[in-house]
C-alpha cells in the first residue's frame, strides 16, 4: 500500500483479489469514505475461503455482518475464523473472547497476516478513503 498526504492506494495481493473487492463494493453500494466497510470487503475478497463463504458472512442486501460464528452456522477453519473476527471487529468493533490480538494474528499464515495488516490501515488510516475509486482504476 503506497500512502502520500493526499491519497489512500491500496495495494491487493492479485489481479483476482481487485476484481473481487471491486464486485463488493459495486454490489453492496459502498459509499466510498466508508473505511470500515472498505476493510471488512479487503479482507473478504483476499482470502479465497472467505470469499467463497462471503454470502454467510456479509448481508449484501440489508448491508449487515450475519451472525456466521454462532453455534450451529457453517463450519470455518480457526484461521478463517481469526479473518472474520478481525473483519467484523473492524467493521463495527465487535468483540468476543477470542478478539484479541494474539488470537486473531496468531493463527494467520503469512499471505494472511499480509492481509490483516493491509485492512488494518485501511480501517484506521488517516486519510479517507474516498480515493477508493482511483485504487480501483
Amino acid at each position: 500500500m503506497d500512502t502520500d498526504r493526499n491519497t489512500l492506494k491500496i495495494r491487493f495481493t492479485s489481479c483476482t483479489h481487485r476484481r473481487r473487492f471491486t464486485k463488493l463494493i459495486t454490489v453492496d453500494g459502498m459509499y466510498p469514505g466508508d473505511s470500515e466497510r472498505a476493510s471488512l470487503f479487503f479482507l473478504i475478497s483476499g482470502n479465497e475461503d472467505l470469499y467463497k463463504r462471503r454470502r454467510h458472512i456479509y448481508d449484501m442486501e440489508e448491508h449487515c455482518i450475519r451472525n456466521c460464528l454462532g453455534s450451529g452456522g457453517i463450519e470455518f477453519s480457526s484461521s478463517m475464523r481469526s479473518l472474520i473476527r478481525l473483519c467484523f471487529n473492524l467493521y463495527n468493533g465487535w468483540s468476543d473472547n477470542h478478539t484479541t490480538p494474539l488470537c486473531i494474528l496468531g493463527c494467520l499464515d503469512s499471505n494472511n497476516l499480509l492481509l490483516a495488516g493491509v485492512a488494518i490501515m485501511i480501517r484506521f488510516s488517516m486519510e479517507p478513503v474516498h480515493e477508493l475509486q482511483n485504487a480501483l482504476e
